[in-house]
C-alpha cells in the first residue's frame, strides 16, 4: 500500500498531529498541501520537509472561510493534478462547565471542527469524483467521538458529528470509489492538549499532575499518551488502503481508553 504520487491536503498541518502526518505522507511518497491558517508557519513547514518546493507546498486556509477553501483546493489541484487524500485535521479545544459556556466559544469551536469538515470534503470530493482514480477522506475524531467528558461539551458533540459526516461520504462516495474514516485518537501531547491541563486542574480544583494521572491517562491500559507517530501512522494505513471494505468506520488510537 503506497502513497507514491497522491495528492494529499492536511489542514491544520504546520503544528503538531497535522504536521507529522504531512511529514509521513511525503516519506511515503505523496504530494502534500501543507494548510492552516498560519500561512507564514505552512510555508516554513513545507521548506523544512521539502527544500525543492517540488512534494510540498504551503496553503493559506481558514477552514470556517467557504472562499478561501475553494480558494486553496484548486490551487492544490492545480499545482499537483488532482487531490487523492483529505485530512481534516484542523481543530481547537475550549474547555468549561456548560452552564457558563460562551455561545461565541461553542460556535468557534464546532465552526472550525465541523463547518470546516464539511467545507474541505466539499472542495475535495469535486475532484475526487472527476477525476476517477477514487480518494481517501480521513476526519480527525478522538476518543471523544465516542466517550464524553466535562468541560468539553462543544468538543465531544463536533468529534461526535464527525462519524456522522463519515458515514455519509463512505456512502455517497464508494460509487466513485472513495472512502472515508475518521481517526480516533486519545490525548495527544500537543500544544493544544498541554494548554487544556492547566485550564482543567483551575476548573477541577486539583493539580497539573493530577489532571494528566486521574483525567487524562487514567483509562488507558499503560498510563502512556498517544504519540502524534501512532496517530500519522494510522493515517498512513487508511490513505492508502486500496478498497472500500475499511470505510466508514473509526479506529481508536488511545493505548486502550476506549475498546469498541
Amino acid at each position: 500500500m503506497s502513497l507514491t504520487d497522491k495528492v494529499a491536503v492536511v489542514t491544520g498541518a504546520a503544528s503538531g498531529i497535522g504536521k507529522t502526518i504531512a511529514k509521513q505522507f511525503l516519506d511515503e511518497g505523496a504530494k502534500v498541501a501543507i494548510a492552516d491558517l498560519n500561512i507564514d508557519a505552512a510555508n516554513a513547514t513545507a521548506l523544512e520537509f521539502d527544500p525543492s518546493g517540488e512534494r510540498a507546498i504551503g496553503v493559506a486556509m481558514n477552514v470556517t472561510d467557504e472562499a478561501q477553501v475553494e480558494a486553496g483546493i484548486e490551487a492544490v489541484a492545480a499545482r499537483f493534478g488532482g487531490i487523492d487524500i483529505l485530512v481534516s485535521n484542523a481543530g481547537i479545544q475550549i474547555v468549561g462547565p456548560i452552564e457558563t459556556f460562551k455561545f461565541a466559544d461553542w460556535k468557534t469551536l464546532l465552526a472550525i471542527h465541523l463547518d470546516g469538515a464539511f467545507l474541505t470534503t466539499r472542495a475535495c470530493l469535486k475532484h475526487m469524483y472527476d477525476q476517477g482514480r477514487g480518494g481517501s477522506v480521513i476526519y480527525m475524531g478522538s476518543v471523544h467521538s465516542k466517550e464524553a467528558s466535562v468541560l468539553k461539551a462543544p468538543y465531544v458533540t463536533a468529534k461526535h458529528g464527525l462519524e456522522g459526516l463519515a458515514k455519509v461520504v463512505a456512502k455517497e462516495g464508494a460509487k466513485h470509489g472513495v472512502r472515508a474514516n475518521v481517526i480516533c485518537p486519545g490525548f495527544v501531547r500537543t500544544p493544544l492538549v498541554d494548554k487544556q491541563i492547566p485550564e482543567q486542574a483551575k476548573a477541577l480544583g486539583i493539580s497539573e499532575a493530577d489532571v494528566i494521572k486521574t483525567v487524562m491517562l487514567k483509562e488507558t491500559v499503560d498510563g502512556e499518551f498517544t504519540t502524534v507517530d501512532d496517530v500519522a501512522r494510522t493515517a498512513v494505513f487508511l490513505a492508502s488502503f486500496p478498497t472500500n471494505a475499511l470505510t466508514g468506520q473509526s479506529i481508536v488510537v488511545s493505548h486502550g481508553w476506549f475498546m469498541q
